[in-house]
C-alpha cells in the first residue's frame, strides 16, 4: 500500500496537478438531415436504424439535445465521411408509426436578435411528430416556437429567419420512422482559468 497521494512530492519535486479549467462547451456548427426507415421487423433496430441510414448518420452513437442554438452555432454541410462509432449530438424529432399510418416529423428554429443592439442572442429549436398531414404538422410548429417565444424572450429580443425542415410518410412496411435532426459536429471551450 503507497502512501502517496496527489500533491505530494517525491525527492522534492512537486507533484500537484497542473492544468486549466472550462466552461460548458457551446456548440459551433451543425448540419441537418432527414430521413425515413421501414421495417417488417421492429422500429428498434429496425424503422429507426433505417430512417438514420437514410439520413446518413447510422453509423454514429445519436444523443438528444434540448432546444438551444448558442449565438456561435452555424450551419455547415454534411461531412463526407462520420467516423464508425462516434457521439453525435443532436436536436431530432422523431415520429414512428405502423403500415398506412403518416409519421411526420419537424424541427423549426430561429434566431433571438436583441432589439437594442441587434446582436444575435441565440436560438429558439422546436421539435415535433406525430401522425399529422403536412400543414398540421406546420401549424404545431409554428406554435411551439411562438409559444417558447412569447414566454421569456419577447421583451429583449426579435424573433428572426425562421426556417422549418420536415419529413413525412405513409409507410407500406409493418413499422415507420419519419426523423429530422440538427446534427453538432464540433464545439467551443471557453477556458475559465489558467
Amino acid at each position: 500500500m503507497s502512501d502517496f497521494h496527489p500533491g505530494s512530492s517525491i525527492e522534492g519535486l512537486d507533484l500537484s496537478p497542473k492544468g486549466f479549467i472550462v466552461g460548458n462547451r457551446i456548440p459551433r456548427e451543425y448540419f441537418i438531415t432527414t430521413g425515413t426507415g421501414e421495417s417488417d421487423i421492429a422500429i428498434h433496430a429496425g424503422s429507426f436504424h433505417l430512417a438514420l441510414k437514410s439520413a446518413g448518420i447510422e453509423m454514429a452513437n445519436v444523443i438528444t439535445y434540448s432546444s438551444i442554438l448558442p449565438a456561435i452555432a452555424k450551419e455547415i454541410e454534411k461531412p463526407a465521411a462520420i467516423m464508425h462509432g462516434e457521439v453525435m449530438e443532436s436536436i431530432m424529432a422523431v415520429a414512428n408509426g405502423n403500415r398506412g399510418e403518416r409519421v411526420s416529423a419537424g424541427i423549426i428554429y430561429g434566431w433571438l436578435t436583441d432589439r437594442k443592439s441587434g446582436q444575435r442572442y441565440g436560438g429558439l429549436v422546436c421539435e415535433h411528430n406525430g401522425s399529422y398531414p403536412e400543414d398540421e404538422l406546420d401549424k404545431k410548429l409554428y406554435l411551439s416556437l411562438n409559444e417558447l417565444y412569447k414566454n421569456g424572450f419577447e421583451d429583449d429580443f426579435l424573433l428572426q429567419d425562421i426556417r422549418v425542415i420536415k419529413q413525412t410518410f405513409v409507410p407500406n412496411k409493418t413499422y415507420g420512422t419519419a426523423l429530422v435532426a440538427l446534427c453538432f459536429t464540433n464545439y467551443f471551450y471557453p477556458i475559465l482559468e489558467a
